[in-house]
């Protein structure tokens, strides 16, 4: 076999990573394993926690809700601010805990009863680089009537996600910024977050999205303007999330100033009934 013969491809996502036997993808949690590409964090968790819906954030989703939240390891991304670097840019040595879906719905069911949880938040790392345990464990959460929500950056094929679509209730999905550019900087493709954002509206799942404004970086007002009114194109009444950025990871970059958070959402209330500043 020669080495090009011996190279799989990895379809989940925009990378489309060809690895040799052994080789592990870009996003750090998929490798080429015994002839297939096969999720290396498939049931480990490096976070556990019940939180507030509020937190994912979703404002319109069960507000006043807890949910159980969980993370692993690995990310499709490489956002140089990104909050949980410890976790989405890291590896195995990471996990803290392994949970098979049926052990995952069990905890869910006693977070449920003692403390009112509606379900499973696949959030903290991108919990889509591991989405055959999304998919497995989504489906056993809605046969017992639990909610699956997702905070994902959206990178991800069309096949895939639309086959995860009926199995998710929620989901807060980053517009990281409104230009190719700025998602180059980033590894990603915006057309792909675009269509994925319009996808998840359509499927009736319940969608919010948000937006880290960071200086000199995707704070234009022309840039937010056209992300308003794209959104409100799918629906008016559709979240929108302007967050305030701190430095975090490689990204040395003074804080976002409070007032500049505020105008670029009073700019998209011209186009959407819900803008929510976070971080101020």
């Amino acid at each position: 076999m020669t080495e090009a013969q011996s190279l799989l491809t990895c379809s989940l996502c925009p990378h489309h990573c060809q690895l040799a036997s052994g080789q592990t993808g870009f996003c750090r949690a998929r490798s080429h394993r015994e002839g297939k590409i096969r999720p290396d964090n498939y049931g480990f968790l490096t976070s556990l926690a019940l939180d507030p819906i509020e937190k994912k954030p979703l404002r319109r989703f069960h507000p006043g809700s807890q949910i159980l939240s969980l993370g692993s390891w690995g990310c499709n991304l490489r956002c140089p601010f990104c909050q949980n670097a410890s976790i989405s840019q890291a590896g195995a040595e990471t996990a803290r805990l392994q949970l098979n879906p049926e052990q995952l719905l069990a905890l869910a069911l006693e977070y449920r009863d003692k403390a009112g949880s509606i379900g499973v938040a696949f959030t903290y790392n991108e919990p889509l680089v591991g989405y055959e345990y999304v998919r497995d464990c989504a489906r056993l959460l809605k046969e017992n009537g639990l909610c699956t929500v997702l905070v994902t950056n959206g990178t991800l094929c069309r096949e895939p996600w639309e086959a995860l679509l009926p199995l998710v209730d929620a989901a807060n999905i980053d517009l990281k910024g409104f230009t190719p550019a700025f998602y180059q900087w980033l590894q990603g493709n915006l057309e792909t977050v675009k269509t994925n954002i319009q996808l998840a509206v359509e499927a009736g799942c319940h969608v919010e999205v948000t937006t880290l404004v960071i200086p000199g970086k995707n704070d234009g007002a022309e840039d937010m303007e056209k992300e308003a009114r794209w959104l409100a194109s799918l629906s008016p009444d559709l979240p929108l999330h302007i967050s305030r950025y701190f430095p975090r990871w490689h990204l040395e970059l003074p804080p976002t100033p409070v007032e500049t958070v505020y105008h670029l959402a009073a700019l998209a209330r011209k186009w959407l009934k819900y803008v929510y500043e976070g971080n101020c």
